[in-house]
């Protein structure tokens, strides 16, 4: 078995790749290790991976016009795409929308031309965003809400790529499942991530920005569960080249208050809380139903925030060189 992942840097490509190669699974990798956060995390994810012989990597933007030429020698091998690779950011694309546009739109518009080349592909696996509820105020999120209010143009570009995949299902029968990931955290995670810049300005003794008001909380969903879901999909392809989207959350909403309070506990430090407005980009609470998935595959998530915390501090100590 072959797979192609992009965004095999990434934080949820970099374990998945991880996984499929602990299987014994043929892994080619794509991304282009963009700056958005730091190049040198990406290179230590790539680095692990590329411990494994069956690991076979490409820095390539897959949105650039031949970018996807490297994989032609492939393409008899290829039966599953992962397609991880994506601009993420809710504010950052306030600032710069057309990178959002390029890597998200164009380039999942991209990976999709090149699936429908492969003689034995079985199944195209991506990634959306739980932002795709947008200003949807009827809890928890199911797939079956209406998503036509998105709150920033990253859940734009994430809705359109759902939308590009279903037409590419109903026009050459390519079998996509879309992954509506909720606020994924663990280890080797995301710099720009709240969890991970409050750990950071915490053991600093900088300033924790949060957002007034008690009740804003997240699905926080822990990267261990996130990546039991998606292989656990991957090998459940809709039948006769449908398509569809699922959620992948904890089904469990988390103060972000908590957050903090565990994230103090396991660093040892008190934060220092700056209070501001929550900006229109921020819904109030994400929470996802996942009745669908489990009904399809029998997963569930099974690590509580508590001690995915723990897990991440342990390694964020190491990798930061925080110390105890």
């Amino acid at each position: 078995m072959t797979i192609l992942v992009t965004g095999a840097a990434g934080f949820v490509g970099y374990h998945v790749s991880q996984a499929l190669l602990e299987k014994g699974v043929q892994v080619i990798g794509m991304d282009n290790l963009n700056t958005y956060y730091s190049p040198a995390l990406k290179q230590a994810r790539l680095a692990r991976l590329r411990a494994h012989p069956a690991f076979t990597f490409y820095e390539q933007d897959i949105a650039a016009p031949g970018a996807l030429d490297v994989l032609q020698p492939y393409k008899q091998a290829i039966t599953g795409v992962l397609h991880l690779a994506a601009q993420a950011g809710v504010r950052y694309s306030m600032a710069n929308p057309a990178v959002f546009a390029h890597s998200n739109v164009l380039g999942h518009v991209a990976i999709l031309e090149f699936a429908r080349t492969l003689p034995r592909l079985a199944h195209v696996v991506y990634a959306s965003s739980s932002s795709v509820y947008g200003r949807n105020t009827s809890l928890p999120f199911r797939e079956t809400d209406a998503v036509d209010l998105p709150g920033s143009f990253y859940a734009v570009t994430k809705r359109a790529g759902e939308l590009t995949s279903s037409t590419y299902s109903h026009l050459y029968g390519l079998p996509q499942t879309g992954l509506r990931f909720f606020t994924v955290y663990g280890p080797w995670g995301r710099p720009d991530m709240a969890y991970y810049s409050f750990a950071r300005a915490i053991m600093r003794g900088e300033d924790v920005t949060l957002y007034e008001g008690d009740a804003l909380a997240r699905d926080f969903t822990y990267i261990a569960d996130v990546v039991s879901a998606v292989l656990a999909v991957l090998g459940k392809p809709p039948e006769q080249g449908g398509s569809r989207v699922l959620n992948i959350g904890n089904h469990r909403p988390e103060s972000v208050r908590h957050l903090v309070r565990l994230l103090e506990c396991a660093l040892g430090k008190e934060a220092k809380l700056k209070l501001l407005p929550r900006p229109e980009a921020d819904v109030e609470m994400t929470w996802a139903s996942i009745d669908h998935i489990k009904a399809l595959t029998g997963w569930h998530p099974t690590t509580v925030l508590e001690d995915g915390i723990d897990h991440f501090v342990e390694w964020f100590r190491h990798y930061e060189g925080a110390g105890c």
